[in-house]
């Protein structure tokens, strides 16, 4: 597989942590954005992962940055990605976004080209839906941090075929992920539960029963979780959950999916987590 190129569609967090992990397991990457700004941001972000993944993992620094970096391109525009064999799209939870930006892969990737939609709630079904050929698009929600976790869940669309569904096994698991593959409905499993679980946990803060460092530490002692809930959403981006919920509540209509008014609150504040500096805690 190691031959294959890969273009990385969103140069965000998750954008650069994937093109991190991908060219670290021998393959080209191609990794795109809108902007400018954000092109020029990218490298810095990926060093910083890449540090943080050596200090978890002694393995990681077997293969140097430099070398890393030498297989990947930064771009703003369209140039050799009709040449890619595999589009992983990481722009963030707008449906209309991905929409556009499908009109424009449409005409330059190739007809045989599979489509990797790392998104973590929108309907694979409904997203395959707007590409031409929805036989080679599939779910990858894969987790953040990218470099530290192995599990990926792969999600299958109506229209998935089993070709597809092999060959994105064969990929992920070449770069040492474990993927388990569903059937798509919106939220799949891993989202479908833990944000109801990150978002109870702000009804509570906001309710004045515990504090943000309260609650985390009840989950991590008394069920040995790694994380609390409001530590894993600053880490995912406040704004990204409320995003998610948002799709939850519009696509179940269960009030089970109801936005904490606290999450929306902090959002509107500028408070987003880790990538803004400031959440539920301070970084």
């Amino acid at each position: 597989m190691q031959n294959k190129t890969v273009a990385i569609i969103g140069a965000g967090v998750m954008g650069c942590a994937t093109a991190l992990d991908v060219a670290r397991n021998g393959y080209r990457v191609i990794i795109k954005d809108i902007s400018e700004l954000v092109i020029e941001k990218a490298q810095k972000r990926m060093r910083q992962e890449y540090r943080s993944a050596c200090m978890m993992r002694k393995d990681y620094a077997e293969i140097s940055f430099d070398s890393i970096l030498d297989r990947i391109s930064f771009q703003l525009d369209y140039s050799d990605i009709e040449q890619v064999d595999i589009v992983i799209e990481n722009i963030s939870e707008d449906v209309e976004l991905k929409i556009n930006e499908y009109e424009r892969l449409k005409e330059v990737c190739r007809e045989d080209a599979l489509f990797a939609l790392n998104t973590s709630c929108i309907s694979i079904t409904k997203l395959a839906s707007y590409l031409s050929e929805p036989q080679n698009v599939i779910g990858i929600h894969l987790m953040n941090p990218v470099p530290l976790k192995e599990m990926v869940e792969v999600v299958r669309g109506h229209h998935t075929s089993k070709q597809t569904e092999a060959s994105i096994v064969e990929f992920l698991e070449s770069l040492g992920k474990k993927p388990i593959v569903i059937d798509d409905l919106p939220g799949f499993v891993s989202n479908r539960l833990s944000h109801l679980f990150m978002n109870e946990a702000a009804f509570i803060v906001q309710d004045g029963i515990a504090t943000a460092e309260q609650v985390d530490q009840i989950i991590k002692k008394g069920f040995n979780h790694k994380m609390g809930p409001l530590e894993t959403a600053d880490l995912i981006g406040l704004d990204t959950v409320v995003h998610s919920l948002e799709v939850l509540y519009t696509s179940y209509q269960d009030p089970k999916f109801r936005c904490s008014p606290l999450l929306r609150k902090m959002v509107d504040a500028g408070h987003w987590g880790r990538k803004s500096g400031k959440g539920f805690y301070d970084y």
